[in-house]
């Protein structure tokens, strides 16, 4: 039950990382904002999600998840309530900031309860359920909410949405426990020790095995935060062409075959007892996607419709950097080794949604929608995307690196850290 309370959490960090990607019009209307700006709003999240991975897998290695979902509940539902509210570019920027910052807890404390709950080698399986049910959020913040956000209005489902953090944070609070309970031994009390977390934190950076999955997810996640989590919408409406209600459908097929490849992949991981050659075949695979998405040919829909299902699915390779991760490093530091990893893929998506923009306004012509937006070209956005591909090739030639752990905990412990 503690699980399921806070999958649904991970459900809502889902949803709000993607959600500007379903009412890029509605926010353009709002804030009459440019690309880079647009960029910049999107991006605010993932600045600051960035910036609490490390802290985060801290908090959570240091004094249990439990407390910390609640702190993340409440902040999250704050900064929902005032971007809704928001009646200006700086608000909104200030909201986004305090939904990341409270949703950015979620997934490290998921893969911290996962950790310490279940046997090691279901955990890239449990990690690819968990997200298979997460991406409900990013499936729902395509179609779905650009219809919604057409049929009532995108602020009225931000307001909504803080309720519903409040309560999810809540409910994790009174759910959750830090770690099993055994029986006759009370739950032990947390602690705050500089010196143990900063020699924790110092062998996981110097471990030669933790940079190449950072590496891999910088790349390969961060490629897919920019493209779906703001510029894909814009780019298959203005660039192909297709109706507002096409491309979100092209987005959340994106996100469902994401979600089903996070099951996929990770089970057949376990299952094959492999990290590495999943990883190599899907990097590659999703670089190769990227060059028919960047090139000239027009598919029929239903084909479009196949290549992002298959993008989705293919993308999934990169939550296996949190297993490899893991299995490199002690096991008391799962907490911080995954968010070390998982900072890289933030950092990504944080630089390289207002990056695209900025290459897009450098090249803008002066064309003018109805509304007075700024319409870009193809060619432009296609320039704008070719800086996301260059990344996802940077990722995929990465995971050569990748050590293979054959689904086990292959850490080795050192003097400094044999109390850990």
């Amino acid at each position: 039950m503690a699980l399921t309370i806070v999958i649904a959490a991970y459900v809502l960090s889902f949803f709000q990382r993607f959600a500007p990607a379903g009412i890029v019009p509605d926010l353009v209307a709002a804030f009459n904002t440019t690309a880079s700006s647009l960029g910049a709003l999107a991006a605010t999240y993932f600045y600051v999600y960035t910036l609490m991975q490390v802290p985060t897998g801290i908090l959570v290695d240091t004094f249990g998840p439990r407390r910390i979902l609640l702190i993340g509940g409440i902040v999250g539902g704050a900064g929902s309530l005032m971007f809704g509210l928001a009646p200006g570019m700086a608000l909104a920027l200030v909201g986004r900031t305090l939904i990341g910052l409270g949703v950015s807890v979620t997934f490290i404390a998921m893969l911290k309860i996962i950790a310490v709950s279940f046997e090691e080698r279901r955990f890239a399986t449990l990690v690819g359920l968990s997200m298979l049910i997460g991406n409900l959020g990013s499936v729902l913040a395509g179609a779905p909410l650009s219809w919604l956000a057409q049929t009532t209005s995108w602020r009225g489902i931000f307001v909504g949405l803080a309720g519903v953090s409040l309560l999810l944070g809540i409910a994790c609070w009174i759910l959750v426990r830090d770690r099993p309970p055994v029986a006759g031994k009370p739950e032990p009390k947390r602690h705050f020790d500089r010196k143990l977390i900063t020699t924790g934190l110092l062998s996981v950076l110097k471990n030669r095995d933790t940079w190449p999955t950072v590496f891999v997810n910088f790349g390969i996640c961060g490629s897919f935060f920019a493209f779906a989590g703001l510029w894909a919408t814009p780019f298959l409406t203005q660039a192909h062409g297709m109706t507002r209600t096409v491309a979100a459908n092209h987005v959340s097929l994106y996100f469902a075959g994401f979600a089903l490849g996070c099951m996929f992949i990770g089970t057949l991981s376990d299952r094959l007892g492999k990290r590495k050659p999943l990883l190599i075949i899907s990097s590659h695979l999703y670089v190769l996607i990227w060059l028919a998405l960047l090139s000239d040919v027009v598919l029929p829909l239903a084909g479009s419709y196949m290549l992002f299902t298959l993008m989705g699915v293919v993308t999934a390779g990169f939550t296996l950097t949190w297993a490899c991760t893991k299995e490199v490093n002690a096991p008391l530091l799962s907490g911080m080794s995954t968010s070390v990893t998982n900072m890289a893929g933030f950092l990504a998506g944080a630089v390289l949604q207002p990056l695209a923009g900025w290459v897009m306004d450098n090249r803008w012509q002066g064309g003018l929608t109805g509304s007075g937006a700024r319409l870009y070209t193809p060619e432009d956005y296609r320039a704008g995307l070719l800086l996301l591909a260059a990344v996802a090739l940077f990722g995929a030639i990465a995971s050569w690196w990748i050590r293979e752990t054959g689904c086990r905990n292959v850490w080795k412990a050192r003097s400094e850290l044999v109390d850990l």
